[in-house]
């Protein structure tokens, strides 16, 4: 793994929202920035020479396009750029696998419908070894700009499963950009409180007292390592995916977990993740959770 962050650019406008963010990443980090180009080629026997070159100048271009903008808005960033050849969803998850952080695009609708993944991007975020951030066209220029959203970050977190990995990577990004962070973690009364939960509300509330007391728990040895990050902490009743949604409105960054195989096989991109990322109007990282020994 090198140290840098590393952005997939197809000259959209989501990718190039991308670029930026990233480039704003990658100084916070103090590591270089590489911008990558997937040509992927067409399903012929044989390329016709003259397409070859013309798909080479464009992704060099837009390469060099990239790298010039970056090195404009960051004077001393040290940029890279490559081209690939291959499958486009391959290709970003094993470019991804080998840096700190991966930024892609997403495509943007706006609205109520929120935005639609691509299959590339959601392929990437479903696969890749290390945390990877989607981000949509709206959203670019949220970094570290003193205008931006004061929520600061929102963090989803399932307290029945392992998470240390979410945790390091949430604490470290709000200490980067000097924000808050507000953890969030979502529940509803088991199907066999039944009729009791209505008889007594109290129940519900003593469950919630006891989740959030679990949560705070789980993050008292990072408030201690990292004494000046201002990390909040919620336990609420409700869908996970709504609560989520709602909590990404005006945040700077959302942060979300994703479950990892332990056979190099499959993904486990949940149905909350999978929601918020279609939603959220801020930048979304996924970062892969490590499943303890033993589990399926």
């Amino acid at each position: 793994m090198t140290a840098q962050v590393t952005v997939g650019l197809d000259g959209s406008d989501e990718s190039l929202a991308a670029a930026r963010w990233g480039a704003g990443e990658a100084v916070l980090r103090e590591v270089p920035l590489r911008l990558v180009h997937v040509e992927e080629w067409p399903n012929t026997p044989e390329v016709p020479l003259p397409y070859a070159r013309t798909s080479a100048e464009q992704a060099e271009e837009l390469l060099r396009d990239g790298a010039d903008r970056a090195r404009k808005e960051h004077p001393g960033l040290e940029v890279f750029t490559g081209r690939l050849c291959g499958r486009a969803a391959d290709e970003l998850t094993a470019a991804a696998d080998e840096a700190d952080l991966m930024a892609l695009g997403s495509r943007g609708l706006g609205g109520v419908l929120g935005f639609v993944v691509g299959s590339v991007s959601l392929s990437v975020v479903g696969a890749a070894r290390k945390p990877v951030v989607l981000v949509r066209a709206e959203g670019a220029g949220r970094h570290a700009e003193p205008t931006a959203p004061r929520d600061g970050i929102v963090v989803g977190v399932d307290l029945h499963h392992p998470c240390e990995s979410l945790l390091a990577f949430s604490f470290a990004e709000a200490a980067r950009r000097r924000v808050p962070l507000r953890f969030l973690h979502s529940w509803t009364l088991p199907a066999s409180y039944g009729r009791a939960a209505v008889v007594d509300p109290g129940i519900g509330e003593e469950l919630g007292a006891r989740l959030l007391g679990d949560l705070d728990g789980l993050l008292a040895p990072w408030r201690e390592r990292f004494p000046g990050v201002e990390a909040t902490a919620k336990a609420v009743s409700g869908s996970a995916t709504h609560r989520m949604a709602q909590a990404s409105q005006g945040a700077e960054l959302v942060i979300m977990g994703r479950r990892t195989p332990r056979l190099p096989v499959g993904t486990r991109l949940g149905r909350v993740a999978h929601a918020v990322l279609h939603h959220s109007p801020a930048p979304v990282a996924v970062v892969p959770l490590s499943e303890p020994a033993g589990t399926g």
